[in-house]
């Protein structure tokens, strides 16, 4: 339902107190002015620079005090019609008890009169006292069908706005943006390119989530070729990505859980996913939602994955996801990290949008169960130490990278990571010694960390699929291949 539809049939009910959530204010008010136009409602608006105002009526001005613009909406009454009155960012001012309890009175008073208090905010925030007074109503952003309107208001040659396949990589790139940054991303395409381009969209769209502060957008050139091994998970999520039933929303894949020691790869594989399958990533910071007020977190949490859903399709990262979410089952923070969880487990569970979630973890102790189960993940992954096909895999891609000739010794690699075999590249290129040097600098996790690798490996097997091989994860079958390997070596030697 639309804005109008939603605050019509409120109204119609005689809801007296409603608040709306929304940052495009200018819009929310030409749509109420709309509605209150057609249902021949008496429409008045106040903000604290411009004070009341009533289009068409002469009403004595309250200024810029709040509490003369909750009392003068009863001058507005009339025995058979109904009055709206507007408070623009009203929030500002339910810290004073007075204005709590002039709202508070307003509220009954107008089920009488039928006097609307309606608050236009771009947050939440409401006092103990007047939750139960007020519904409230959010002010979606733009969808695709709106987004193609704006854009041909913009672009009014027919040169300049593509068609096709091309117009729904621009809708893609747009998909999150408010009805100005919509306009604004669009103008500055026409600007630089002399017609609307995904490019400029994806700038501006970078920008706009950066200012949030929770969440960041990765758009790099790396495809799966910049990835040595992990054969089974890339196939397998490219294919879920990929195949054409999934329009069908009850074919929408899910997303996977990753879980290995640390350096294996993980979070490169979600960022090379985002440029295989054609989708934006969008790398949510969980500890950035945490705010110092009562329900602030829960209400950042909430309005992150509003964003999530407004900019699909797309690919969410979440990050070790087990430190992301640490406290949920302490009580050090009075409950907030639980119920930040509680949130986002519900989302994962519900949302319907196509959005495809990549959580990374390196340690599944401090996972709760609930997390993993069927129907939150397509699948849960475990990604082990790179074997020796993988590891020359690895060897040839960051050997290219860093210009090293590729007839070099390799050092003994036994339970190295990909980052290891990286940065032993990286170090030889740094300081021009042989791969042999360098790597008497890399000291491997799987020996710092041997017991916790080992745990998590006993852990795994059995419970996981492989990246590697199709099918359950067996540390058995990892062992004894790493015992063949190791003879082979010997035998060589």
């Amino acid at each position: 339902m639309t804005l109008i539809e939603r605050l019509g049939e409120y109204v119609r009910a005689c809801f007296t107190g409603i608040w709306i959530e929304s940052h495009e204010h200018q819009d929310a008010l030409v749509a109420i002015a709309q509605l209150c136009h057609q249902e021949e409602w008496q429409l008045a608006t106040w903000d604290i620079e411009q004070g009341l105002k009533v289009p068409g009526a002469e009403i004595e001005s309250t200024g810029s005090d709040p509490l003369a613009a909750i009392r003068a909406v009863n001058s507005l009454a009339t025995p058979d019609g109904t009055a709206v009155l507007v408070l623009q960012n009203f929030h500002r001012f339910l810290q004073s008890a007075e204005i709590v309890q002039a709202i508070a009175q307003q509220i009954i008073t107008g089920k009488q009169n039928r006097t609307i208090l309606v608050v236009l905010a771009p947050v939440v925030q409401l006092p103990i006292e007047l939750e139960k007074l007020f519904v409230v109503i959010e002010h979606e952003l733009p969808d695709r069908e709106q987004l193609t309107e704006i854009a041909r208001g913009i672009a009014t040659e027919d040169s300049e706005l593509p068609d096709g396949p091309e117009l729904e990589t621009v809708l893609d790139a747009a998909a999150g943006l408010t009805r100005m940054e919509a306009e604004n991303a669009f103008s500055l395409s026409l600007v630089r390119h002399g017609r609307v381009t995904p490019d400029a969209v994806w700038e501006l769209k970078t920008q706009t989530l950066k200012k949030s502060g929770s969440l960041a957008l990765h758009r790099g050139r790396e495809d799966f070729s910049s990835l040595g091994g992990m054969t089974a998970l890339k196939s397998f999520c490219k294919r879920a990505l990929l195949h054409p039933s999934r329009g069908n929303h009850l074919k929408r894949p899910r997303g996977v859980l990753l879980l290995s020691p640390p350096g294996c790869g993980k979070s490169q594989f979600c960022k090379t996913l985002g440029h295989e399958v054609g989708r934006p990533v969008l790398t949510l910071d969980v500890g950035s939602l945490m705010g110092s007020l009562v329900g602030q977190s829960e209400e950042r949490t909430r309005q992150a994955l509003r964003v999530i859903d407004a900019m699909a399709p797309c690919v969410l990262m979440i990050d070790e996801v087990e430190k992301a979410f640490a406290g949920v089952n302490g009580s050090g923070d009075s409950g907030v990290s639980s119920r930040m969880f509680g949130t986002f487990l519900s989302w994962l569970n519900d949302h319907t949008s196509d959005v495809f979630v990549v959580c990374t973890a390196n340690d599944v102790s401090k996972l709760p169960p609930e997390f993993g189960r069927s129907e939150r993940f397509d699948g849960i992954f475990f990604l082990d130490l790179p074997g020796g096909e993988e590891k020359a895999a690895i060897w040839n891609i960051y050997r290219t990278m860093f210009q090293i000739d590729p007839d070099q010794r390799v050092p003994n690699d036994a339970d190295w990571t990909g980052a290891e075999i990286k940065a032993c590249c990286r170090l030889s290129a740094l300081l021009d010694v042989p791969l042999i040097q360098a790597a008497q600098n890399v000291v491997p996790v799987a020996v710092t960390a041997a017991e916790s690798v080992e745990r998590l490996r006993t852990w795994a097997s059995g419970r996981c699929l492989s990246a590697n091989e199709p099918g359950l994860y067996r540390s058995e079958a990892r062992s004894s291949k790493s015992r063949r390997r190791v003879s082979r070596d010997l035998s060589n030697n």
